[in-house]
């Protein structure tokens, strides 16, 4: 899938003429692209019952996957979601990996129990029951179990930013269908300004942390330099193994981040200032027209970075 180009101009004047009109239509885009991959699921059900959704920080994994859970449960199916963050290991266990400041890296694969991982998927591909932990994050131990067991009829959707990683699936391409979502779409300022997808998945990051986590701008950028390093050595060497291909960008975000972020972005101390992602985010959402967070609809992937998701 190649990547999708788009302007400041385009978004500005679709919002000036019909901002309610351009809204349904950025949401019908992704709407479709899901509902794509959603055929091919339901075709192939009884031969493909996993389903494995990969993604980079801010892409739009968690949407995505209850978005498609609900298309396919609108065909009758029952389906079960499994978040891979519940395949953590806990801190007691030792020898996790650690990243270059001797911290434990939070974006390696080797965080994540891998034999209890694969195994787990070759026995819902056989209908056999599994208990699957739940991590804590706060005392970064399981705390309890849950125990599911695939019918024949049914559909697990698999979440996590390794799910695609043959490393830690195994071989599961008998019967997996495999999706990576992401930001695909590159931004054209007036002044000749591109915005990488990236730094449109910092600002949802910025949103949702500022907003809701309670951190400050320094940190979000601090972690998101990290995050980055990760993103490219564990996970984007694998979205080849992608079914599907899906743009999660959904160009009028730009313009409800300009009214709840850029006010934020004085909050950066100058060494975030004088960054090349803080320079092309600040120069992007000052050329955009804002619009209200109200008119984000409830179940919008949007939501799942600004609040009060359907």
């Amino acid at each position: 899938m190649k990547h999708r180009f788009i302007t400041t101009n385009i978004i500005n004047n679709s919002i000036k003429q019909d901002a309610a009109g351009y809204i349904k239509h950025c949401e019908t885009m992704y709407q479709k692209a899901i509902s794509e991959a959603a055929e091919k699921i339901y075709r192939d059900r009884f031969t493909h019952p996993l389903v494995l959704i990969s993604g980079p920080s801010g892409s739009g994994k968690t949407t995505s996957a209850m978005y498609l859970a609900a298309l396919l449960k609108g065909k009758g199916l029952n389906v079960h979601t499994i978040s891979m963050d519940n395949y953590f290991l806990p801190n007691d266990m030792g020898g996790l990996p650690l990243d270059k400041y001797g911290n434990v890296d939070l974006e390696s694969p080797y965080r994540l129990d891998i034999p209890l991982f694969s195994t787990h998927l070759n026995k819902l591909f056989k209908c056999e029951p599994i208990k699957i932990p739940t991590f804590d994050f706060k005392t970064q131990m399981r705390s309890d179990y849950t125990t599911i067991c695939r019918k024949e009829d049914e559909i697990i959707i698999v979440e996590g930013i390794h799910a695609l990683n043959h490393e830690v699936t195994g071989d599961t391409n008998d019967f997996t269908t495999c999706i990576y979502v992401s930001v695909r779409s590159r931004v054209h300022s007036y002044v000749g300004t591109v915005m990488h997808p990236r730094n449109i998945r910092l600002m949802r990051r910025l949103s949702r942390d500022c907003l809701f986590r309670n951190r400050m701008p320094d940190n979000v950028f601090e972690m998101y330099e990290s995050v980055t390093v990760g993103e490219e050595k564990y996970i984007m060497p694998h979205k080849h193994r992608a079914n599907f291909i899906i743009d999660t960008f959904i160009p009028y975000e730009l313009s409800v981040y300009a009214n709840l972020i850029l006010p934020r972005l004085e909050e950066l101390s100058m060494k975030y200032k004088n960054t090349k992602n803080y320079i092309t985010i600040n120069k992007i959402l000052s050329e955009i027209e804002p619009i209200s967070a109200n008119l984000v609809p409830e179940d919008s992937l949007i939501r799942e970075f600004i609040g009060n998701s359907l």
